[in-house]
C-alpha cells in the first residue's frame, strides 16, 4: 500500500484511535473541571457521596450499618455481574434508601476500541440495575474513571448520564488508612463536589475498604459542620438530574471542607 490509499489508512486509524481514547482526557482534574456537570458538580450545599465497585458481600452490611447509623443515603456505581450474583445486596441497598447507578458489566481496562461489546455490556448492567432495584438508574461511572468513544456512546444509548468525580480518597491503596483518605479528600473536598470512594476491594488492596468505612463518620462530620449536607447524587443538583451546576446565590458559595481525621497509629 502506498500514497493515496496509505495516508487514508493512516488517517483512519488516528481517528478511530482520537475517538476511542480521547474522552480519557476528563480523567485529569483540570479537564473534570472544566466540564462541571461531568466532573459531578451540583447544589453548593450539598456533597455527592458515591462507591465505587459493588456490591461485595464481605463488605455491604458494614457499609449499611454505618451509613443508617449517620443517617445519610449515597449513590453505589455496581458492576452488573456482581450484582447479578447478588441481587440481595442490591435489594438491601435501595431498601436503605440508597440511589444504584451503573459502574459497568464487568471492571475492565478499556485498551482497544469495543463499541458493541460497551454497548451490549452497559445495557446489561443497567437492565440488571432495573431489575433488581426495581427503577431504571440514571448514572454511569465507568472502570477505573476513563471514558472512552465506545463507553460514551454505550452510556448515551442506554440513558444514562456519565458522572465523575470531584475528590477522592485514595482508599484503594494497600496504605489507606481513615486519616489518608480524609488526608486526600481534605485537598479538593468542598461544598457541591462529589466523593468517590470504594465499597469493596475486590479491584482494589485486600482489605482497603475499611479505609474508607473508617473515615465515613468524620467526612459526615466536617461536612456538616461546614453548614452541608450529605446524599446520593439524585439530591445534588437544583437544576435537576442533569448536574447542571447552579448559579450560587448570595452566601452560597461552595464551602470548603476542614477534614481532621483520627491521628495516625
Amino acid at each position: 500500500m502506498s500514497g493515496r490509499p496509505l495516508r487514508g489508512a493512516l488517517c483512519l486509524t488516528a481517528g478511530l484511535a482520537a475517538w476511542h481514547i480521547g474522552p480519557a482526557a476528563t480523567w485529569l482534574p483540570g479537564v473534570r473541571a472544566a466540564l462541571p456537570a461531568l466532573g459531578g458538580a451540583g447544589d453548593p450545599r450539598h456533597v455527592a457521596l458515591t462507591f465505587d465497585d459493588g456490591p461485595d458481600p464481605r463488605s455491604a452490611r458494614d457499609f449499611l450499618r454505618t451509613l443508617e447509623r449517620l443517617d445519610v443515603h449515597a449513590t453505589f456505581f455496581l458492576l452488573g455481574s456482581r450484582l447479578h450474583r447478588h441481587p440481595g445486596i442490591g435489594r438491601a441497598l435501595m431498601e436503605h434508601g440508597h440511589e444504584l447507578a451503573v459502574h459497568g458489566w464487568e471492571h475492565e481496562r478499556p485498551w482497544l476500541p469495543r463499541l458493541r461489546r460497551d454497548i451490549r455490556d452497559v445495557a446489561r448492567a443497567v437492565e440488571t440495575v432495573h431489575r433488581v432495584g426495581g427503577r431504571r438508574p440514571l448514572w454511569y461511572r465507568p472502570p477505573y474513571g476513563i471514558l472512552t468513544g465506545g463507553r460514551w456512546e454505550a452510556a448515551r444509548r442506554s440513558g444514562l448520564r456519565p458522572v465523575l468525580w470531584t475528590a477522592w480518597g485514595r482508599d484503594w491503596t494497600p496504605w489507606a488508612r481513615p486519616d489518608t483518605v480524609l488526608a486526600e479528600l481534605g485537598a479538593s473536598l468542598r461544598g457541591g463536589g462529589t466523593v468517590l470512594l470504594h465499597d469493596s476491594d475486590r479491584m482494589s488492596a485486600e482489605g482497603s475498604w475499611r479505609a474508607a468505612l473508617g473515615a465515613l463518620p468524620d467526612l459526615v462530620a466536617a461536612c456538616r459542620a461546614a453548614g452541608l449536607t450529605v446524599g446520593p447524587l439524585a439530591e445534588h443538583g437544583r437544576a435537576g438530574p442533569s448536574l447542571r451546576p447552579p448559579s450560587p446565590g448570595r452566601g452560597d458559595a461552595a464551602r470548603p471542607v476542614q477534614l481532621r481525621g483520627p491521628a495516625p497509629r
